[in-house]
């Protein structure tokens, strides 16, 4: 059996099919083509795919009948047709949150929400500039964290290790959900309120939910008028839950004091004036980059393909 592999990744997932199965991996160090992709996946019968490939009907087409299963190796599948790879009868797989990959995010958020409001950057950048010339006791000002509210947008499970690490740093815990969650609660000691209620209370917020066609853009012009002004936007989740371009005017026009994120809207395109922007934080989508998380991703995008041509269930199923 052959399976295509969109682009090298590390752990030992690719070493496990080797052993098993005829396996092609794109060996260029960058996103693969289209078009390329289009003429790789050619009879193959698993595709191991990056969130950043795009997996619809015309790559199930290219692929054809032999195609049984495609192994996201991401935490989410925004990127893949699942409508279409159901018709089509193809498994979707992905490589949810783990222990080893939701500790770095809530990690990776807790350290933008740091190093934004703690002026970290243009601290740095100010003594690399050799502007540095002795302690100043008005210099690089901010609000210490204690006493400050966290509202944590997606009370699941990098939602609840946040709120578990903010606790550290006595910080006060608002959330909001599709539904309460008495657990994160009790916890945590935290409040439910809606989202327009928690935008309004909250000093830092937090994104930690999935992407769907009903939450697409939802952080937009109006609901960053609702935060204060010296509130901080916190996105380690999916760019797409933030207008972008809002984000900008919000930030240019003091309508919110900063940002920290590590993804973005139309990655990796940033919205023009982004990157100009002093109160931002800006990482290359790299909050679950530790080892061991990147090792768990690579065996569990194995473990399912390698069920799937074997007639088994995979663990990871896309339902």
């Amino acid at each position: 059996m052959k399976i295509f592999v969109t682009r090298t990744i590390p752990g030992p997932g690719i070493k496990m099919l080797q052993e098993k199965f005829e396996v092609e991996v794109f060996s260029e160090d960058k996103i693969i083509p289209h078009a390329e992709l289009l003429e790789k996946v050619q009879g193959t019968d698993a595709i191991l795919s990056l969130l950043t490939d795009q997996i619809g009907v015309d790559v199930f087409d290219a692929a054809g009948s032999s195609l049984k299963v495609v192994a996201n190796y991401a935490v989410g599948f925004d990127n893949i047709d699942i409508v279409e790879a159901k018709k089509h009868g193809i498994a979707v797989t992905f490589t949810p949150y783990a222990e080893r990959i939701i500790e770095p995010v809530a990690e990776h958020a807790m350290a933008l929400l740091l190093a934004v409001s703690k002026k970290i950057l243009p601290a740095d950048k100010f003594v690399r500039d050799g502007k540095y010339e002795g302690w100043d006791p008005g210099l690089f000002l901010d609000e210490g964290l204690g006493g400050k509210v966290l509202g944590v947008v997606g009370a699941g499970r990098i939602g609840s290790h946040l709120a578990k690490i903010a606790k550290g740093f006595d910080l006060k815990v608002i959330y909001t959900d599709i539904k309460p969650n008495p657990k994160f609660e009790q916890d945590f000691d935290a409040q439910f309120l809606q989202l327009d209620q928690l935008l309004k209370e909250s000093d830092f917020v937090s994104l930690h939910c999935n992407l769907t066609k009903d939450n697409c853009g939802f952080i937009n012009i109006d609901k960053l008028a609702l935060m204060k002004e010296t509130a901080i936007l916190i996105n380690t989740a999916r760019g797409g839950l933030v207008k972008e371009e809002d984000l900008v005017k919000a930030l240019q026009n003091g309508g919110i004091s900063g940002a920290g994120l590590d993804v973005y809207e139309d990655e990796p395109d940033l919205a023009e004036g982004l990157i100009d922007l002093p109160n931002v934080v800006l990482t290359p989508h790299i909050a679950s980059a530790t080892i061991e998380a990147r090792t768990e991703m690579s065996k569990m995008a194995a473990e399912n393909i390698i069920a799937v041509l074997e007639g088994q269930t995979p663990p990871n199923l896309v339902k």
